[in-house]
């Protein structure tokens, strides 16, 4: 649990804009929803605990309808360290004021797989950065900056509904590269990536089930599982009865 003290000085200094709140405001009031039992739980789950709160994401979801779209008030949010803050960030950040150089600033803080699929699937997929990225991070060493590059890829195949077929093919070999990442945050987020393309539509459904019997072949636990997990979905009587209906 972050001490007192150590929340108000991080979010100290934040000017007050009309009608919203400060930083500061905002994570006191994170503090007082503050819930150690929450936190342990959370732990459980593989989220880390350091700097955390317990506040639940129906809350988060609450707090940034009220506040609404503040780029300035995310960047302190983010600044702050306080988890829940971070996530908060993510919800009101207004993807048309981030610059490419904020994604590489804060994809090298994430820390948590929550962090790390939060602000990637409410902020920075829908900036114009979101492809390169999604390339980029997945081939970087960090856990949760390749995470993040999967977890992208996801998004993108969710939210973008305009991008043509190609552009998710050309992310099918760069899955079936890193489906060895034995790394729980990892490949768990490779499977992500390759059944929600693999949902798109008929077309790409048929090139995510060849990518995962490829994926398959591999020496590799991990890429076993991938496969595995997803050809369980991708090749299901649902998710065909649902592509056929499009």
């Amino acid at each position: 649990m972050v001490r007192r003290a150590l929340v108000r000085a991080r979010a100290r200094g934040g000017e007050k804009r009309a009608g919203r709140p400060t930083c500061a405001e905002i994570v006191a009031e994170l503090e007082s929803l503050a819930n150690p039992a929450n936190v342990a739980g959370m732990a459980r789950y593989g989220i880390n605990p350091e700097n955390t709160l317990g506040v639940s994401i129906p809350r988060l979801r609450a707090m940034a309808k009220e506040i609404g779209r503040d780029h300035a008030l995310a960047l302190e949010l983010w600044a702050s360290g306080v988890h829940e803050a971070r996530i908060l960030a993510g919800l009101v950040d207004d993807p048309a004021e981030v610059a490419a150089a904020q994604l590489e600033r804060w994809v090298k803080d994430f820390d948590s797989w929550d962090v790390c699929d939060g602000v990637c699937g409410n902020l920075f997929d829908r900036t114009p950065f979101a492809w390169e990225k999604a390339a980029a991070w997945s081939a970087r060493s960090q856990e949760f900056v390749k995470r993040a590059g999967f977890v992208l890829m996801a998004a993108l195949a969710v939210h973008d509904k305009k991008a043509p077929d190609g552009r998710f093919r050309n992310f099918l070999p760069l899955i079936e590269r890193e489906a060895a990442d034995e790394r729980n945050f990892v490949k768990k987020a490779v499977n992500w990536a390759l059944r929600q393309i693999g949902k798109r539509n008929r077309a790409l459904n048929r090139d995510a089930i060849a990518a995962a019997k490829r994926i398959r072949k591999i020496d590799s636990r991990s890429a076993r599982w991938i496969a595995a997990d997803a050809l369980r979905e991708l090749e299901s009587a649902a998710v065909r009865e649902r592509l056929n209906k499009r």
